[in-house]
């Protein structure tokens, strides 16, 4: 294999991939695997090379690190091939071939310097690990290779996958993309980097839209695939975990069919790389945005870069193809040859303008320079140890002759210095170094690419600058990346079924819910007196109801009432006036005016149910309501029994009239209306009706109403005041047809039917209704009943009084029917 090499007392391996791997698609994977054919020089790799090279060269002048001992190297092209690393692990780990003279061996190896592959690393720590032998990787970052059972003598001077997703689930949640889209790798990096990104994303609630696999030896109908996914799709964010040899095919295809307003979120294998950073590229991948270790300035390197000289010497290999890459030709073939151009001899690299000799913001070259120092100060503090006196000089406590890899191993696990540049390296429990990333964002300046840092993340969290970012619409406009817009104010989620959970259809919050917040996935109910607004995103209070004075039906009721009583109060003082004529005289004034006064009481009871409820207004609606009617309905028992005696007065040898005076007439109003008055005291004071907020009879309104504390008391004052009236109406409609021109018992006959009507309709009304209609109902039964006493027992009387006094005579009164009826 070929391979650069240096001897030195102690040799450390390299392995990069300087060229990267065509593999036949034909061989099958169940023989052998399959053969590589390395290709394509990589330039960035070589770079890596010649930074192992140069440090170790530093090392060697340094006397204070090593003093007295020379580091040697040997590097190996892996091809960017598991197959090829191995290959290269065993060689290193095998030594020289047996016919190499004792003269040109070299030293065993001490530590080895690989992977930038994950699935490379993967292949060679397996290997390396039963030997003992440290191994130190600048650039795999799958984080299954922290776990240090499977491979305790591995570790990397690049930040684990594991960190990375944490750092890519942060950028997605910072910017609000739910609905994202992914590209893997067809290997450990690709596979391992997007499930824990994908388990980090999951808790904050982001769906992937989909997972295309792709890898640099895939055909291009494989590419094309994935390309039509990428077409098909609704997300316009994509994330690319993928290493930049494995994403520059796709890319390659997505320039061609000019797929466009996509916005590329990279992972550190191909956010900072060369090869895509073009214009061409450009076009489809601008404004990407991702993570990259952190960049350092070493100068010194660069005189380093721009003295390396072709030779046609075979020990110098990789040279010529490198030359052959930035000067274009090959001082090596002969002129005439038609895979190369021949050199003239004057070509030179001491003014070029490449990237490769831009020292000036290394990444993984700089890891490579940290993984060679590590290694150094592990074999330091190997072989140096101090004396009990801090100033003395180190001595030497092993000889180099005796170092073993697992000893080596075993001082990596403590390395903890600070190198050159001013940075702290040291390896944590899993052999990790800190998470710390720049943020790169991808800018045109000019007709250059450039890397251009936005921010960083570390332990403490992301730290951003949105301001600086150019995103791939061209403006600084954040990309939205959502599968369903974010629900607004007073809607809620509701999943699509068949969709992952960000794609949901938004619908507006029942009534009495709200959603104060968007994308809510719940409406929130509104408690006790609170009610949701018409735009359902806040709780107001409840509308109060009550029938109240300043509505209009309230001061309709309020005019009903004040008309009826001052009717009632006008009769009392026609009957007042004329209480000496023979109408009011046969009409028993005393219970008359009994009567009227309970009539203008019954009228005014109205003004205790309107009006918002109180505790004495609820104790007297009701039970005030059931005493005047009772003695509204026990006056005309009264005067009912007045009229039945007086009419069996007529009949010979009947005495009733003469036992039944004002004195028992007195008693029958008393009694019966004493009754009622126990039963509202008993109501009163065993369970008195009481003001409450109703919240069941309307979402939208608190009806205040009065409880009635006992429902059989309140309907044992009405089914009093009922049985009163059906006694009044039997004896009433018995004595209907008295041979009198003024017949007192028809009169009543049509009142109690006018009442007892009302008050039947009543009880199905009063259940029914709601609210203050409740209320409305009642005082309309009131008045009714009240209206229709007054009318019946006293209009006519009043009609004979003012209208007819020619009829206001005793003979009239007490006339008989006329001739013809004799």
């Amino acid at each position: 294999m070929p391979n650069l090499s240096k001897k030195g007392d102690i040799m450390i391996g390299g392995i990069f991939p300087v060229f990267n791997k065509q593999e036949d698609l034909n061989a099958s994977y169940e023989t052998i695997p399959p053969s590589v054919t390395c290709v394509g020089f990589d330039l960035r790799a070589f770079r890596w090379t010649q930074m192992m090279m140069f440090a170790i060269d530093e090392i060697n002048k340094d006397n204070s690190l090593l003093p007295n001992i020379s580091l040697g190297y040997q590097i190996y092209d892996s091809c960017a091939s598991p197959t090829n690393s191995l290959r290269a692990a065993l060689t290193q780990l095998n030594g020289q071939k047996q016919e190499v003279s004792e003269a040109e061996c070299y030293p065993r190896l001490s530590a080895v310097i690989a992977e930038s592959g994950s699935s490379q690393s993967i292949a060679i720590a397996g290997v390396l690990g039963p030997f003992h032998m440290p191994m130190v990787s600048y650039f795999s970052t799958c984080a299954c290779l922290s776990n240090k059972i499977k491979y305790p003598t591995f570790f990397r001077t690049v930040p684990s996958d594991y960190h990375q997703a944490k750092a890519l689930a942060s950028l997605v949640k910072h910017f609000g993309w739910s609905w994202v889209g992914a590209i893997q790798s067809d290997n450990d990096y690709g596979r391992n980097g997007l499930q824990a990104f994908s388990e980090e994303v999951q808790k904050i609630g982001v769906c992937i839209s989909f997972i295309g696999t792709i890898l640099r030896t895939y055909p291009r109908s494989k590419i094309l695939r994935v390309v039509e996914t990428i077409k098909q799709s609704s997300t316009r964010v994509i994330l690319a975990f993928v290493p930049e040899g494995d994403l520059y095919p796709l890319m390659k295809e997505i320039v061609i069919q000019n797929i466009t307003g996509i916005q590329w979120i990279a992972s550190e294998a191909w956010v900072t790389a060369a090869r895509p950073s073009t214009p061409e590229i450009f076009q489809s991948f601008g404004g990407a945005v991702g993570f990259a270790t952190r960049k350092m300035a070493i100068p010194n390197l660069r005189d380093v870069l721009l003295n390396i000289r072709p030779s046609c010497d075979p020990g110098t290999v990789f040279v010529n193809d490198f030359w052959e890459t930035i000067v274009g030709c090959n001082p090596c073939v002969k002129p005439g040859t038609v895979s190369s151009i021949a050199c003239k001899g004057d070509q030179t690299v001491e003014q070029s303008q490449h990237p490769f000799f831009n020292v000036t913001e290394l990444r993984v070259t700089y890891n490579v320079h940290k993984a060679v120092y590590a290694i150094a100060h592990a074999l330091h503090s190997l072989i140096f140890c101090e004396k009990g006196n801090r100033n003395d000089r180190t001595k030497q406590c092993i000889n180099i002759s005796q170092i073993e890899p697992l000893q080596v191993n075993d001082h990596l696990k403590k390395v903890n210095f600070v190198n050159s540049f001013g940075e702290t390296v040291f390896f944590d429990e899993n052999g990790d170094p800190p998470p710390t990333y720049d943020i790169i964002n991808w800018q045109l300046v000019g007709e250059k690419v450039e890397h251009v840092t936005v921010g960083y993340f570390n332990a403490d969290g992301l730290h951003i600058n949105e301001e600086n970012i150019i995103w791939s619409t061209g403006s600084k406009t954040v990309p939205t990346g959502v599968c369903s817009d974010i629900c607004s104010l007073g809607k809620r989620k509701a999943q699509i079924k068949g969709k992952p959970s960000c794609c949901f259809d938004c619908i507006p919050c029942a009534d009495g819910t709200i959603a104060n917040i968007t994308g809510a996935a719940d409406c929130t109910p509104c408690l006790g007196a609170y009610w949701s607004n018409d735009a359902k995103d806040r709780c107001v209070p409840k509308e109060i109801e009550f029938l109240s004075y300043q509505e209009t039906m309230g001061m309709t009721l309020t005019a009903l009432s004040l008309m009826g009583a001052c009717l009632a109060f006008a009769v009392m003082l026609v009957f007042l006036y004329f209480r000496h004529t023979p109408i009011v005289k046969s009409n028993n004034s005393e219970l008359s005016s009994l009567l009227l006064l309970s009539l203008l009481l019954c009228f005014l009871c109205p003004f205790l149910f309107i009006g918002q409820p109180t505790v004495p207004s609820c104790m007297l609606r009701h039970t005030a309501f059931g005493l005047t009617f009772a003695l509204c309905i026990s006056c005309v028992l009264g005067k009912t029994m007045v009229v039945v005696t007086a009419f069996r007065a007529r009949l010979p040898n009947n005495n009733v009239a003469r036992t039944f005076g004002p004195v028992q007439q007195r008693i029958i109003v008393c009694s019966c209306t004493a009754v009622q008055v126990l039963i509202c005291f008993l109501w009163l004071t065993l369970k008195p009706p009481f003001p409450q907020q109703n919240f069941k009879l309307s979402n939208r309104k608190i009806v205040l109403e009065c409880n009635s504390g006992s429902e059989v008391a309140f309907y044992a004052v009405l089914a009093y005041i009922g049985l009163l009236s059906g006694v009044c109406l039997m004896l009433a409609f018995l004595a209907r047809k008295l041979p009198d021109n003024f017949n007192e018992a028809k009169f009543i006959t049509f009142s109690m039917l006018v009442f007892c009507a009302v008050w039947i309709t009543f009880i199905p009304a009063y259940v029914s209704s709601p609210g203050k209609y409740t209320v409305t109902v009642e005082i309309f039964a009131i008045l009714s009943s009240t209206f229709g006493l007054l009318t019946c027992i006293f209009a006519p009387k009043c009609y004979i009084i003012l209208i007819k006094p020619e009829k206001n005579t005793k003979k009239h009164v007490m006339g008989k029917l006329s001739t013809k009826h004799l």
